[in-house]
């Protein structure tokens, strides 16, 4: 018989996590006590804080409680990346219902543990409640190890617009799932992209340490992130139609079949309609690449005679902002696609 959440008490339930939980490098006081301590060795820390609700950011039919484990972490990871930090440790709230089965509770503390074992970083304390649906709420902590920390609002007419991680890979993933054309497996690259991200973490560091001006994690699509640099920056962003040739080889297969899928349908709205397959699959491409969300790529500007650190590519360049003109073109034009994905609006 499987055991449920209801079947074991809070303590019960913590006896079982805890075990599997990683220490960090920087914890000194780990899970057991009313507060953890971490070690925050030049006087500041960073700290951010996502959450991860069941049905809207992950579904237990395709994600196992590893999966939303790692994503947890991973997705958090990314933002002390852009800022040019390295995480040190993570605090969890977990809501879970009475019926969630505890392998499933366990193996999200193992998916943690794999994603905080190459940054050395460690689950050090949070809270267990129930509720109707799981609810995986993470605050992160980490150290800029005595650098200036990289904001959003220093990018400057001039600047190289640079992008490090994959694009698209996860809205590709989430498609395949969800039109049923996949099982779930993390055999084929996409649909891992989208249950297990794995952001570019070094490439945030690199970055700092290159002279980047601004950066951010690229996590509600590149059109709405370039936005957000372009406002806090008062400029704007020109990006490069061609600029993700090595994204639109991996995506092209699936934006086919997903196409293909829609059109036997009998469409997908504006994306397929009366138009052919190939048509309907490049829109399909274009969506995922400027629209699409939760790649957890990096968003960086740096000064035009920087030589880009590895794993960056220039994908267009910052200019002054225009009385019109919107913080965000690509090849200088408008963009015809949806400006990205809204946490809380969809």
């Amino acid at each position: 018989m499987t055991e449920r959440v209801r079947d074991a008490n809070e303590d019960e339930l913590l006896r079982r996590i805890f075990p599997l939980l990683p220490v960090g490098g920087s914890t000194q006081v780990g899970p057991g006590d009313d507060a953890a301590i971490v070690a925050a060795s030049d006087g500041r820390f960073l700290v951010s804080s996502d959450v991860l609700v069941e049905n809207r950011h992950f579904r237990t039919r395709w994600s196992s409680g590893a999966d939303v484990g790692h994503r947890a972490a991973a997705q958090n990871f990314a933002d002390i990346a852009a800022m040019g930090g390295r995480p040190t440790a993570l605090v969890i709230s977990l809501v879970i219902p009475g019926d969630t089965p505890v392998d499933w509770v366990e193996d999200l503390a193992r998916g943690l543990a794999e994603a905080c074992k190459p940054v050395r970083a460690g689950v050090v304390g949070g809270d267990l409640a129930s509720g109707e649906t799981i609810i995986v709420n993470v605050t992160v902590h980490g150290t800029l190890d005595w650098r200036q920390p990289v904001l959003r609002a220093g990018a400057r007419p001039g600047d190289v617009v640079a992008h490090a991680g994959t694009r698209g890979w996860s809205a590709a993933g989430l498609a395949l799932l969800d039109s049923g054309l996949i099982r779930p497996t993390h055999q084929h690259p996409l649909v891992r992209a989208y249950l297990r991200p794995d952001p570019p973490l070094e490439a945030g560091r690199l970055a700092a340490r290159a002279g980047a001006t601004a950066m951010l994690d690229v996590s509600d699509g590149l059109l709405r992130d370039a936005g957000r640099i372009a406002l806090a920056s008062d400029v704007r962003l020109d990006l490069e139609e061609d600029a993700f040739a090595d994204d639109r080889r991996a995506l092209s297969d699936a934006a086919l079949v997903v196409a293909q899928a829609a059109l036997r349908a009998g469409g997908a709205g504006d994306l397929v309609g009366d138009i052919g397959q190939a048509e309907a699959a490049n829109r399909l491409m274009n969506q995922w690449i400027w629209a699409g969300g939760e790649d957890h790529g990096l968003l960086a500007t740096f000064p035009e005679d920087v030589a880009l650190p590895e794993g960056w590519t220039r994908i267009g360049r910052v200019h002054p902002p225009g009385k019109a003109a919107p913080r965000v073109t690509i090849g200088g034009r408008r963009p015809v696609v949806a400006s990205g994905w809204d946490h809380f609006g969809g």
